[in-house]
Order: structure tokens, then C-alpha cells, then sequence
């Protein structure tokens, strides 16, 4: 026996177990941006504290993830890519929740056309990038279309943003206000920046294995 060295399995539960993580790591991140998107429409402060709830399941999620990387000698793909991709997700869902207790801690009931549209892009997004989560083990190159659509999805939440913060300047006359809804857009449009950043991991995955 040789002190100081854990002993790494060959893949520990099977290779497809990382697969099964990150495609529910990806659910998970999908069912946040759907009870976040119920808050946005019907302003229901259940959904914000459902996302809460969310999120910690999804934390306990990469901790497993992690905990199989660490066991696991041999990956089915690049280990690097596995935790990046884990990593991404977990940073949308983050984002999320930052939002969600941002509008409850701003007593925001009735969120602007803008943030209703930009919630809206971030989970068209977040369907795409579950969709493409699911195809790993299978057909990557199934994978690079719904890479295509975030990154379109997430040019267009930019453009949403620019416009919004635009008008926000030119409109608004309360500086609370105003402080206030720049920043909830800043992190909508950096919710939808870390699932292009999300696809892109997957398009390295896909070239790599091409």
C-alpha cells in the first residue's frame, strides 16, 4: 500500500455516469429558469424561493460529479471538459437564484417588457443547452445545432439589454430605481452569457472527439 495516494477506479459507476450527472446537472438548470420564468409572468414569490431549492440540489449534483472525477482514473472525455461544463451550469443556475432573490429583496411585482423578454431568451437558451447535454455518449455532432441556437439566442438577449439599459438612462428619474434595474439586467444578460460559454465547452467536446 502506498501512503498518501488515493487509489482511482477505472470508471467508477460506469462511464456513462458523468453523463447522467451533467444531463440532470442541465435539467436541474432548466427547471430553475422555468420557476424563474413563472415568477417573471405571474410575479408568484413561491417560484423565487422554489429556485432557491433548485439550486441546492443542483450544488449537490456537481459535488457528486466532482467526487467521481476524483475516483475515476479513466474518463470518457477530457476531465477538464466534464468539470468546466459542470462548472458552467452550475454558474447559470447561480445567476439565477441571484436573480430571483434580487427581484424578491427589490419588491419587484411586475418585472419590465425587457426582463420579461430577456428571462424568455435565457430559457430558450437553457432548452437548447439540456437538449444538447443529453446527447453526450451519443451523437455529438447532433450537438453543434443547438449550439448554434444559444449563441444566436444569446446576440439576441444582448441587443434586448443594450436597448433596455438604453431607455433606462433616457427614462427613468429615480437613481434607486435606476441602480436597481441595471443590475437585475446585467445579470440577466451574464445568465445568458455563461450558456453561451456552456455550448462553447460542448463544441470543444465535439471537435475532440470528432
Amino acid at each position: 500500500m502506498v501512503f498518501g495516494f488515493s487509489r482511482k477506479k477505472p470508471f467508477h459507476g460506469g462511464e456513462s455516469q458523468f453523463f447522467e450527472i451533467l444531463s440532470r446537472q442541465a435539467s436541474k438548470t432548466l427547471d430553475g429558469l422555468e420557476a424563474l420564468w413563472n415568477f417573471v409572468e405571474k410575479g408568484s414569490k413561491e417560484n423565487a424561493n422554489l429556485v432557491r431549492f433548485i439550486e441546492r440540489e443542483a450544488d449537490e449534483l456537481r459535488r457528486i460529479l466532482i467526487q467521481e472525477l476524483d475516483q475515476t482514473f479513466v474518463t470518457p472525455l477530457d476531465r477538464e471538459d466534464i468539470y468546466a461544463l459542470s462548472g458552467a451550469l452550475d454558474d447559470i443556475l447561480d445567476l439565477i437564484d441571484s436573480l430571483a432573490q434580487r427581484f424578491v429583496m427589490y419588491n419587484v411585482d411586475q418585472p419590465t417588457p425587457a426582463a420579461q423578454e430577456m428571462a424568455f431568451l435565457i430559457l430558450k437558451s437553457c432548452q437548447s443547452l439540456e437538449a444538447a447535454v443529453s446527447l453526450l455518449g451519443g451523437n455529438l455532432e447532433q450537438i453543434n445545432r443547438y449550439c448554434v441556437e444559444v449563441n444566436s439566442l444569446e446576440n439576441e438577449a444582448d441587443r434586448v439589454c443594450r436597448e433596455a439599459i438604453s431607455r433606462l438612462f433616457d427614462e427613468e428619474k429615480d437613481p434607486i430605481q435606476l441602480i436597481k434595474w441595471k443590475e437585475i439586467y446585467g445579470t440577466l444578460e451574464r445568465a445568458c452569457d455563461k450558456c453561451e460559454d456552456a455550448v462553447n465547452i460542448l463544441e470543444s467536446m465535439v471537435l475532440k472527439n470528432a
